[in-house]
Formats: structure tokens, sequence, C-alpha cells
């Protein structure tokens, strides 16, 4: 069944029945939220919290303008079956955010209702928000500049399907790639929640309209259904969207232009290096997005971490020589500590190796921009 077009190159989009049910399932699914130590888990359905940030923010003053799903879930709602589970439940607020008072409002609100999913019988008296925000946290951001002003709360889940709440008064980019552009606005279908109206039918559902930040809704999801990447200045983005380009890579998304694309990949390796120039912080940053991305998914990893590889090797023009080689380095350790954890380290024989040119060269007359005269390639097998 198509969207309902609006018209052409329009940003925003109605629903189908078909999503709108699919948007339903996951507003009225039950997710974990675990607690650390000896704290109970929450069952928090999805819905009910939203719905309940959204009330106590209003009566606590701060105007909610309207509330989005965003992200991977979005596109799960908008085409299903597309080769990737959606892990982060992404939820924006619209709120205006002039003040630090106003954040700080926020943040109390939020951990406020966390206390009225604890179980039967635990006694809430004692339990502080700062009790609340170290038990059931796993992110608190906030960023307060000229043009971002925004903060977000991230509800632990060991499986990988935070619960985030995002308050947006401004923020220059909110996208990646074309793909991941999806914002739904929940309104209508809060409203129908909380009415208390008959379940959903395709002959009676509430009206709701998706959006594409990306510009294009209808370009938007055809990239999506087709599997293609597409972006746009991703120089804007932080950390210029390698990791979740090569992520998509794996997925089996291919580039919607293949030539355009190796430029950008240039563009995504600078911004990745100038945002995280520290060896140190590379790995750290690889090492967090395997952990969020690819829970359950480890047999995913190893492919992830040769495709990044491959990426930074072939396109990285903003590193030193010795930077470069430490970075992919790092990357082949990674990859080759995934197949141990697995457990599935293969025979010598289909195993590749990468190894660098041997540091005992000692005679003064050498030149360091020696060519050889035969191509040697970068990998060879061990065999």
């Amino acid at each position: 069944m198509e969207n309902k077009e609006e018209p052409s190159c329009s940003s925003t989009s109605n629903l189908t029945w078909e999503q709108v049910n699919r948007l339903n399932e996951v507003l009225t699914e039950v997710v974990p939220v675990h607690g650390r130590g000896n704290f109970p888990t929450l069952e928090v359905q999805l819905k009910d919290i939203v719905a309940r940030v959204h009330s106590h923010l209003e009566r606590s003053g701060i105007r909610v303008k309207d509330v989005r799903l965003n992200g991977s879930t979005a596109s799960h709602v908008l085409v299903q079956d597309i080769g990737w589970s959606y892990k982060d439940l992404d939820f924006i607020f619209r709120v205006d955010l002039p003040t630090e008072a106003e954040f700080r409002l926020v943040k109390d609100v939020v951990l406020g209702i966390l206390l009225d999913f604890l179980p039967e019988g635990v006694n809430k008296e004692k339990i502080t928000p700062m009790t609340l925000k170290e038990a059931y946290v796993q992110k608190l951001v906030k960023v307060n500049t000229e043009q971002d002003r925004w903060s977000l709360i991230s509800l632990s889940n060991n499986h990988g399907r935070n619960v985030e709440l995002k308050f947006v008064d401004s923020i220059r980019r909110q996208f990646e790639f074309s793909v991941d552009s999806f914002q739904i606005v929940l309104d209508s279908v809060l409203s129908h929640y909380e009415q208390a109206q008959p379940a959903m039918s395709e002959a009676s559902h509430p009206a709701v309209r998706g959006e594409s930040v990306y510009g294009d809704f209808n370009a938007a999801l055809s990239h999506l259904r087709s599997k293609l990447i597409a972006t746009k200045r991703p120089e804007e983005i932080r950390g210029g969207g390698l990791l979740k380009y090569c992520n998509l890579l794996v997925r089996d998304f291919r580039p919607a232009n293949q030539e355009e694309f190796k430029a950008l990949e240039r563009y995504m390796c600078s911004r990745f290096f100038i945002d995280f120039p520290d060896i140190g912080e590379q790995q750290r940053k690889v090492e967090a997005y395997l952990m969020s991305h690819f829970i359950g998914e480890e047999k995913s990893k190893y492919d992830y971490l040769q495709i990044l590889r491959k990426v930074v090797d072939e396109s990285t023009v903003c590193l030193m020589g010795h930077e470069r080689r430490q970075t992919l380095h790092l990357l082949s350790l990674m990859a080759f500590r995934v197949l141990a954890e697995q457990s599935a380290i293969p025979d010598a024989s289909c195993v590749t190796c990468y190894y660098q040119p041997a540091p005992y060269i000692r005679d003064h007359n050498f030149s360091n921009y020696y060519v050889a005269n035969q191509n040697i390639p970068t990998w060879l097998p061990c065999n």
C-alpha cells in the first residue's frame, strides 16, 4: 500500500493504515528498563511513559509543541523487514529551553515519573531523584550552545533497546543519512489513547503524519525501501557519519551514487579523525558503537570492523602515515579479538593477516619514499 503522498518534494506524508498499525504495536509494547544492582526492573509501556512525560511537562509550565518517534524505530514503522533490527527507542519532545532552569526541570520530571513505574511493595519515600538516576539512567546529555539546545535522558536496557527521551529546543543536524531521517508525529495517537477510544482498525484510526528531515519524504522512503545510502554534507555530522555508514554497508545497503560516495567517504573519514584524533578516543568510540548497535548480532561485528577498516584504508587523506597505520592496526586487532571472543578463528589457510613494513632498516641512504617495482598488496594470506 502506498503512502498518501503530499506534493512532489514535500518533507511530510500521511501514514497508511499498515504503518499506523505497526506504530500502535511499537507504542503498546512493554519494554523493560533494567535497574543496576538490586533495583527492580521497570516494566514500561512506551505510550504510557511518553504520555506521562508530556502531561507532567505541561503541568510544570513547559509547553510541548509536539512529540515524535525518531530514528530506526520510525524507519521500522514505515518499512518493515529491511534487514536491520531497530534498537534504541527514540522520542523527541519539542520544547523551549531558554534557561538552565528548564533543563533541570525536564530532568526532574523524568526522574519523578520513574517512581510511578516502580513495582508495588517498593518503599518510594526514601528514593531520591539522584538514586533513580544512578539506578536507571544509562546516559544523561545536555547541550547548551547558541545553535544547539537539547538534552537526552536514556533509560537502561540490557539488550540495547534503551528508551531515549530527547528534549529539543534547537539542533543543527537531526539525521546522518536519508534512511534514518524520519520522524513520526505522535500527538494524534497519544490523544487517541487518552480518550480511551475503541481499538484501532483500518476503518477507524487517527491520521498520523510523518516527516523526513532529509527534506524529501518520498525520496528518503524510496531509499529505505531500496536499501540505498544517501546523505547531505556529511562533514556537518559529528564523527562524519562514518560508523553509521559502515553499519549500513554491513546490512547490505549500498550508496545511491557510487562515484559521489567515494568523495563523501573522504569527508566522513576527515570529520571522524577531526572529532576523534587520539587513538584511545577512536577505540572507545568504535567499542561503544559496537556495544550499542550489535547486541545479539555478534557474528556481524567482525564484518563491520572489516568494512570500517577498508573504508578508512581507502578514503583517509588527512592523517600522517604513522597515524593512519596506527588506526588500521587498531581495527585489525579489534576484528581479531571479536573472532577470538566468538571462538571462531578458522584454520590458518583461511586467515587473512595484516602486517606493516619491518622497522629494522637503519641504512641512512635508505629512502622513506622508496617504491617497490612490484605491486605488493597490503593484505596477504598466511599460507
